[in-house]
């Protein structure tokens, strides 16, 4: 299996602080990953760096074996889907126009980028009338289900998503993020999410990395990293779903 993704002593300083010690780490395509860990411990920063939005002070981050550095901003995000909590849909335009605003700056013609948002909404599991509604008539879900397939638009092979349900409802919440997984298999992408949810990330992701003060702890998969680690930070992190679980099982009888 190839790496889609490979970050190489990537750190990032902010007014003489440090909010990322250098970091390495590979995401082989095709994989689903977690980044957890508490505020302020790296996570957006590093997730960022994938796609340019923040330019690491050290290091260099390869996408499919070629350098971000050798591509303009715009060219390499294009090719990147970016999914991130506040959505970001532009109000006065309905979610038809949200969702084609990349295809329509590459340039596609009219036919083949209607037929890509019909495509769309069903994949995200919106009905095709939503589509010339403005984003003040969704509900959340809704909108953050626009922004998915907004993401997906370009046909992308990674998507980034940072903190996606965490403005939602529980049940919308579970819905959503099982709907994201199961695009994730469908499209065969690579995926890399910021959560603070550790029981999302778990049942989820195929592999979680931890951070903890601006560096990686942490990097395994769930089952691994819920039978134990040696490290604290971690270990606190994890105890969240294996009380949740403990709980269900007593609740259940079992």
């Amino acid at each position: 299996m190839t790496d889609a993704i490979v970050l190489e002593q990537v750190g990032k300083v902010y007014d003489g602080v440090t909010v990322l010690e250098p970091a390495s780490l590979s995401i082989a395509r095709g994989q689903f990953v977690a980044l957890v860990g508490g505020s302020g411990a790296g996570k957006t920063t590093l997730l960022k760096t994938i796609n340019g939005l923040v330019a690491p002070d050290g290091g260099r981050v390869l996408i499919d074996g070629a350098a971000t550095t050798d591509l303009d901003g715009p060219t390499l995000r294009r090719g990147i889907g970016y999914v991130f909590q506040e959505v970001g849909l532009f109000p006065h335009l309905t979610v038809a126009e949200n969702v084609a605003i990349v295809p329509t700056l590459l340039d596609w013609d009219a036919a083949t980028i209607a037929a890509r948002t019909g495509e769309l909404l069903d994949l995200v599991a919106l009905p095709r009338e939503v589509a010339t509604r403005r984003p003040a008539a969704l509900s959340g879900g809704q909108r953050q289900r626009v922004g998915v397939a907004r993401a997906l638009a370009a046909r992308p092979a990674i998507l980034l998503m940072d903190e996606p349900f965490g403005a939602l409802d529980p049940v919308t919440r579970a819905v959503l993020s099982d709907d994201v997984r199961r695009l994730h298999d469908q499209l065969h992408l690579t995926t890399v999410m910021v959560t603070h949810d550790i029981a999302e990330a778990v049942l989820l992701a195929d592999r979680i990395v931890v951070m903890h003060q601006g560096q990686i702890v942490a990097d395994d998969t769930p089952r691994a990293l819920l039978a134990g680690h040696p490290d604290p930070a971690v270990e606190a992190l994890m105890q969240a779903p294996r009380r949740q679980a403990a709980r269900m099982r007593e609740i259940a009888g079992e």
